[in-house]
């Protein structure tokens, strides 16, 4: 007496089809289940049993053997639940075991026999269409999540009972519903925030704001320092209200990645750029990624595609810092783990903040810096330079001037506003780059850069930067990307020598003189 289930194992957001194999011998009645699974799937053996007998079925008295297969795969997490007492169920003639085929199941299961939404589905069930299966069973509350992949046939169950009458094709009984999961932690990354932020509710600060406008049409990586409560916050909360939508093969990873961190995707797929601004206290598993066994998404992967903001950067512990420096290149993160190597995507576009000193005042007219030298100096050299050379754009902030504070707005453009000009920048480089794997002047590798597309004019500022060590090789590469950006907001085929002057005093954080003419 043996019958099989499906259901689909998490690598990342690689999914691995798992056959769910139920045995019934005739030895002791107990049950056995193999294949590595974790804590918390080995203790779906009770669960099952115990939700199998609230729900007025019969567990079977004898041996029971579950395995799942392939057995060297580490198995975890409470979805495979359904599948497990599905299998057991077919093997046990409560209904025709031929009714599990071409079917995933994922859910977990209650002692009371209702199913418990989990995470993963939108990921799962993407995996399940992938490999040619015609249906996927997935919790009630989640059938929705399910049904944004296309080409599979979803079904949402409540209960125990529902599933049994689904798979007997009777009668579909009501039952009261269970939320997702309430143990999935509170998840940051999101765009509800963002969209009630304006950049005219920032006063002053129009040199920031245009650098702003910079990293946003180019995906520039941008460092805002100065002292405290001058606006570095607050414009880098507007960042993602100037990003223009995703696409739908972006939304789709983006919402596959937020499904495995926990949210729910009630409505609908995450179309808009992601935002999220870890606390400087943060471990390394919460910002790059991590956990025992089976790494989940950190951070800079929920940020994939959207905004990463590391407010009070210096604060942040060096080992979380230095880890970012493979992301922030390839824009994909690695997790080891002894058992396996998890895969998340990590393209997002970083904004870090700092002040000056531990206690935000030195450089700052009128104010009094009680910092010493030696505190002051470690501060700074918390940021690293291999860090602060990944960084395009550095950006200070200077304290406004009495009237714009008195005047509380100045008149400054909408995000609206600034969100067309960084539309049709994006546009001009889509045209540019198609054909290639890029989309915006800041993802483009070097020899793209210097094969591809005609070198600008004016680059002996930047020949003589080099030749002092004030820039590096990839200094030359983020100054030469910037310098396209500012080209294309001002509308122009090629970087003109004002815009590489811009682009370089934007690199090494000085103060442009002519910024205002190009924008």
């Amino acid at each position: 007496m043996m019958a099989s289930a499906w259901s689909v194992a998490l690598v990342g957001l690689d999914g691995q089809i798992v056959e769910v194999e139920a045995d019934i011998g005739g030895g002791l009645p107990r049950t056995v289940l193999v294949g590595l699974p974790d804590t918390a799937l080995y203790e779906a053996r009770d669960r099952c049993k115990a939700a199998v007998s609230n729900s007025a079925v019969a567990w079977p008295a004898s041996l029971l053997t579950i395995n799942l297969s392939p057995a060297t795969l580490p198995k975890t997490g409470s979805h495979y639940d359904l599948a497990i007492v599905a299998a057991v169920l077919g093997a046990a003639d409560q209904f025709a075991a031929s009714e599990l085929a071409d079917t995933v199941l994922l859910g977990e299961l209650g002692l009371d026999g209702r199913v418990r939404g989990v995470r993963g589905i939108l990921p799962a069930t993407l995996a399940a269409a992938q490999r040619g299966f015609r249906r996927v069973i997935v919790p009630r509350t989640q059938a929705v999540e399910a049904q944004l992949v296309d080409d599979i046939e979803v079904f949402g169950v409540a209960s125990l009972r529902q599933l049994l009458a689904l798979l007997r094709h009777d009668p579909i009984p009501d039952e009261d519903e269970l939320r997702a999961d309430d143990s999935a932690e509170p998840d940051r990354t999101s765009d509800v925030r963002s969209r009630s932020l304006d950049l005219a509710d920032v006063a002053g600060q129009a040199e920031a704001k245009w650098a702003l406008e910079v990293a946003a049409a180019g995906r520039h990586h941008i460092f805002f320092h100065g002292p405290p409560g001058v606006g570095k916050t607050m414009l880098a909360e507007r960042l993602p209200g100037l990003l223009p939508d995703l696409g739908v093969a972006d939304a789709l990873e983006v919402s596959a990645i937020h499904s495995l961190a926990g949210v729910e995707l009630d409505s609908g797929l995450i179309m808009r750029p992601p935002y999220a601004d870890p606390h400087h206290s943060a471990s390394m598993p919460a910002v790059i990624g991590g956990g025992p066994r089976m790494a989940k998404p950190g951070a800079i992967s929920r940020a994939h595609r959207g905004v990463l903001f590391m407010d009070e950067a210096p604060e942040f512990s060096s080992g979380v810092l230095e880890a970012m420096r493979t992301p922030l290149e390839s824009g994909v993160v690695f997790l080891t783990r002894s058992q396996m190597q998890t895969r998340y995507p990590a393209r997002f576009q970083l904004v870090l903040a700092a002040n000056p000193c531990p206690c935000g005042k030195f450089g700052t007219p009128g104010a009094d810096c009680r910092c010493p030298p030696m505190a002051i100096r470690r501060y700074g050299q918390k940021l690293s330079d291999p860090i602060r050379d990944r960084i395009d754009i550095s950006q200070t902030f200077r304290p406004p001037r009495r009237t714009r504070v008195r005047a509380g707005l100045d008149g400054g453009e909408s995000s609206a506003t600034v969100a067309g000009r960084v539309a049709e920048a994006r546009d001009r480089q889509a045209r540019r780059l198609a054909g290639s794997q890029w989309r915006c002047n800041g993802e483009v590798d070097g020899p793209y850069l210097r094969r591809h597309l005609p070198l600008p004019d004016g680059l002996d500022a930047v020949d003589d930067a080099l030749d002092r060590r004030l820039l590096s090789p990839r200094g030359v590469d983020k100054v030469l990307r910037v310098a396209w950006t500012v080209a294309d907001l001002a509308g122009v085929d090629r970087p003109l020598a004002e815009h590489v002057a811009v682009a370089l005093a934007m690199r090494r954080g000085e103060p442009s003189p002519s910024w205002r003419a190009v924008s």
